[in-house]
């Protein structure tokens, strides 16, 4: 708006009607009169006063509140290109004016004097628009028409870019922004906790993005360069099959299609799902009612192939459900179970319990107590190990998120390889979601674990027979050349020459002809195929 004069009490008489607009006074030193109406040195200041000798009409719409407000009239000083700072009141202006243009709550209904042709706006209200000793109405027109003889466009919020139309401050009919003021409430200016929220939301997200960067270019890394020659099948693999084999659904022609099946592969171990246990450790034998016929097929159409008895449960870790194996009388029926089958035929003890946490003394106390069961019986103690931290302390930090981590330390790896005949590294469900960095994962988990296996101890590392798709297991990326190819890396890197090495397919009724062509072509020697 254009400064204004203090208006008329309402105990006047009769208000004049309208009378027609003089031509516009020439201004001084402003070479664009109608760019000044969103300037905030020439809008009406609005002082803190009220009360007697106000306006009756000034509370109609000049104040949210209600609060009747005083206009004192401001001298035009010709300085057309200055805006007024906001020291200078702009504080006060936004918060107790109601106008939008001045940053302080916008109205729910039409700002009074934004419209010029608005029927509700009073007389008296329109003469107080009007230039210094002017008479009669508010010219808007002309305003607009020398808005728009400069070239004003309009700009802002709602398309207001009109001279007097509730533009914002700081912005000039021309549409070009002016500088911001130095203490005043700017009404595009973010409120302080938005720029909080977003900065602390950049900042999470990089927290969490740039370590995972970092992680999968450095696997993928891993992945690159060529495997050492001679860093295949050592004749030393294993394969873990389905209850199947026991409970009586195999017959002999699949021992026969199995036996063609693992011909010059270098397979020597089967471990045979024969559980799983129950919760206290014992082993029902209606689980395997068929172990002795498989045992006896094997040894026949595959001879030096042995056939150990997959046993495991579920561990309860402090929960109501599960296996206990701080409780030493649920040890001690585990080792019970272990001997009933060897006295069955098996070749051999699998021990897969999960999830087992690192560092658990119980499960080291048990290997022991196996151990001496196993080699009383000249038999094989085997286990399926979990995967090794592939940074130095990850399960402990892993441990504060998620209530079962699923690596061991390589320390703790380490002691239960110095307890076994076998262990089996079960290098799948990585979570990996590229076939590069899966690859290269399986290369360090390679080498973790041949540096703390003793070399009396067969070290094995599995390969995924199966295709899923999830969050843990990405099928296009855990595919069985990228793990040969990592097992190859690793074992080249770190001791290529280990005797007691091998892979194990897991599993045997998921695998796909994919599976096994590409771990004939990775790892099994070319001359023995």
């Amino acid at each position: 708006m254009e400064p204004t004069e203090p208006q008329e009490p309402a105990s006047t008489a009769e208000k004049k009607p309208p009378e027609p607009a003089p031509p516009a006074p020439e201004r001084r030193e402003s070479p664009v009169p109608a760019v000044r109406a969103s300037s905030p040195s020439q809008r009406t200041r609005v002082s803190d006063e009220g009360g007697e000798g106000s306006p009756p009409d000034a509370a109609e719409g000049d104040s949210p509140s209600g609060t009747p407000t005083r206009t004192e009239p401001v001298a035009v000083t010709g300085e057309a290109s200055s805006p007024e700072p906001a020291g200078a009141g702009g504080a006060d202006r936004g918060a107790s004016s109601g106008d939008p243009a001045e940053g302080g709550p916008r109205p729910a209904g039409p700002v009074p004097g934004t419209e010029p042709a608005a029927a509700a706006a009073p007389a008296d209200r329109a003469e107080a628009s009007a230039p210094d000793g002017a008479g009669g109405p508010a010219a808007p027109a002309a305003e607009t028409s020398l808005a728009g003889a400069a070239g004003a466009t309009p700009s802002g919020p709602a398309g207001a870019g009109k001279a007097g139309d509730g533009a914002p401050p700081g912005d000039l009919a021309g549409g070009a922004p002016a500088p911001a003021a130095p203490g005043g409430r700017a009404g595009r200016r973010r409120r302080p906790w938005v720029r909080r929220v977003r900065r602390t939301a950049l900042a999470l997200a990089l927290l969490l993005i740039v370590p995972l960067l970092a992680i999968e270019t450095a696997l993928r890394v891993n992945y690159m360069g060529d495997p050492a020659d001679g860093t295949y099948s050592r004749d030393r693999d294993a394969m873990w099959l389905g209850h199947a084999w026991v409970d009586g659904r195999k017959k002999d022609a699949d021992v026969t299609a199995l036996a063609r099946r693992l011909q010059d592969t270098g397979i020597r171990d089967l471990y045979v799902h024969s559980g799983p246990l129950e919760h206290d450790g014992t082993l029902p034998k209606s689980r395997y009612p068929r172990a002795r016929w498989l045992i006896d097929a094997v040894h026949r159409e595959l001879p030096g192939v042995r056939v150990q008895a997959f046993l495991g449960d579920v561990l309860a870790n402090g929960g109501p459900e599960g296996l206990h194996l701080d409780r030493a009388a649920t040890r001690a029926e585990v080792v019970r179970s272990a001997g009933q089958v060897l006295d069955t035929g098996y070749d051999g003890v699998h021990l897969d319990l999960e999830p087992l946490h690192s560092d658990d003394p119980d499960y080291l106390t048990l290997l022991d107590d196996l151990r001496a069961v196993t080699r009383a019986e000249n038999a094989q103690l085997s286990v399926a190990a979990h995967q090794i931290d592939p940074l130095p302390g990850l399960h402990t930090v892993a441990g504060l998120f998620a209530e079962n981590p699923k690596w061991w330390s390589q320390e703790f790896f380490g002691q239960v390889a110095r307890r076994v005949d076998q262990i089996a590294v079960m290098s799948y469900d990585t979570a990996r979601p590229l076939e590069s960095t899966y690859g290269g994962y399986v290369a360090q988990q390679t080498s973790l674990a041949l540096e703390v296996t003793p070399p009396t101890t067969h070290l094995l590392m599995g390969l995924p027979f199966y295709y899923e798709s999830n969050p843990s297991h990405w099928g296009h990326a855990e595919t069985v050349a990228a793990a040969v190819r990592g097992v190859r890396l690793g074992l080249s890197r770190t001791d290529a020459d280990r005797e007691l090495f091998g892979v194990a397919p897991y599993i045997d009724f998921a695998a796909t002809e994919t599976n096994w062509d590409e771990y004939r072509e990775g790892w099994v020697r070319q001359d023995r195929t």
